[in-house]
Formats: structure tokens, sequence, C-alpha cells
């Protein structure tokens, strides 16, 4: 069985989205047959390698709210990710352009390690306020995981992937995603949003019985982010 998960680093629906996904392998009997592939979604794909607002401030931009009602939000959102062992340091995390993170997660799959390095920018993103634009952000995490440092430089350093990460979002675009996280099962069965573990239990077992096909009509999940931000 595949799973194919589009997702941003900085969208803390697809970090609770993806430990509930985990959390139903755990206990799926065919977890062994079951292939993870990570896809490209870009929240703002305009934002700047140096961020030049906080992330209250940008994300009431987009919402056009107030700065102290996107604060409020980010607030909860810190709370509900202590849930998950997560310490969200909203105040200093910085919201920048996630390009490059994308197209290095896309050559961490070709190593096997594409799971791997989505969890460790992920973290470092909500947890240590790194900014996931900067390259030597980007070259840790890596090197943590146990990616080659020279190669994932060279694949900083070049345009490697940048069409791989074009046409996930491309795809992503052509099946209706407006929000991440999006997780399609063998191309037919959709979940959208940060759903409890109990909706991916079904789901998997739905998608092992090709029983049902959910791909064209899937429900718009409300824990998800998109293009205006993160809903709740």
């Amino acid at each position: 069985m595949r799973i194919d998960i589009w997702t941003d680093v900085v969208c803390p629906f697809c970090f609770i989205g993806k430990e509930h996904l985990n959390q139903a392998l755990e206990s799926f009997e065919h977890a062994d047959d079951v292939e993870v592939h990570w896809r490209a979604f870009e929240l703002d794909p305009s934002l700047p390698a140096q961020p030049d607002s906080t992330l209250a401030e940008a994300i009431a931009k987009k919402y056009g709210a107030s700065v102290e009602e996107s604060a409020a939000r980010q607030r909860q959102m810190a709370q509900l990710l202590q849930t998950y062992g997560v310490e969200f340091n909203w105040e200093d995390a910085k919201f920048g352009n996630t390009l490059d993170a994308h197209r290095l997660i896309q050559f961490a799959q070709t190593k096997g390690k594409g799971a791997e390095l989505q969890d460790a920018l992920m973290r470092a993103y909500l947890e240590n306020s790194q900014n996931i634009a900067e390259h030597p952000t980007l070259l840790a995490a890596a090197k943590k995981v146990g990616l080659d440092a020279s190669e994932a430089q060279a694949v900083l350093d070049s345009d490697d992937f940048r069409e791989a990460v074009h046409q996930d979002e491309a795809q992503g675009a052509q099946i209706g995603i407006r929000g991440v996280p999006f997780f399609v099962f063998d191309g037919k069965f959709a979940v959208s949003g940060a759903q409890p573990k109990e909706v991916f239990d079904q789901a998997l077992d739905q998608a092992w019985a090709d029983s049902k096909n959910l791909l064209n009509n899937p429900e718009q999940g409300s824990s998800c982010c998109g293009g205006g931000g993160c809903c709740s």
C-alpha cells in the first residue's frame, strides 16, 4: 500500500496529522507493506528566505485578522502541541520560505530518510524557532538523520528536485488539495486535515480492502493549514 502525504514543514497541523498516522500504523497489521511518500505543499511560496515579520504578524496579514487575534491562535496551537510533547516557541518562530526544505526532503526520500528529515525539520521550526529557509538549518537536520552532508550541500547549491516539488504541487492542485496535511491512500482514499487516529485506522482498513473511493470527493478537514494560514 502507498500513502502520499502533502505537507509543509512549517504547518503545525501537519506534525499532528503525521503523529496520528504513525499511531495508526503502529496498530495496523499490514504496516510492513505500507510505503509513505512525502509530497510538497508550500503554504506561501512568496515568502522570503529571511522573514520580515513575526509569525503572529504574518498569519494576521494572511487572514486579515488583528495581530492580537493571530497571537491568541498561536497560543492555542502551542497548548495543543504540548499534548504531543512539543513546546511550540511561536513568539520566536521564523516563518520563512520552505522551497529548499522540500527539495532536501525529496533528496532524503531517495536515501530512505524522508520521514526522518520531515520530522527533524518540523521540530527545528516548532521547538527551536529555526529558520527553515536557511541552509545551515537544513544541513544540520540532514546530518542529524544520517544524510551525507556533502551530498545535501550539493542539492542545496543546485536546482535539484525543484521540478519534483513543483510537480507535487501541481498534482495536489489537480486533485483539489487546498490545505495540508492531506493524505491519499493508494490513490483512492483521501483524508484531509489532522484527523484523529481512528480516522486513519479506518482509512488504512478501507484502502487495504479497496472497498470505497473517497478521492473524488474528499471532505476538507478543519484541522489543516492552507494558503490562508492554519485553521483550527
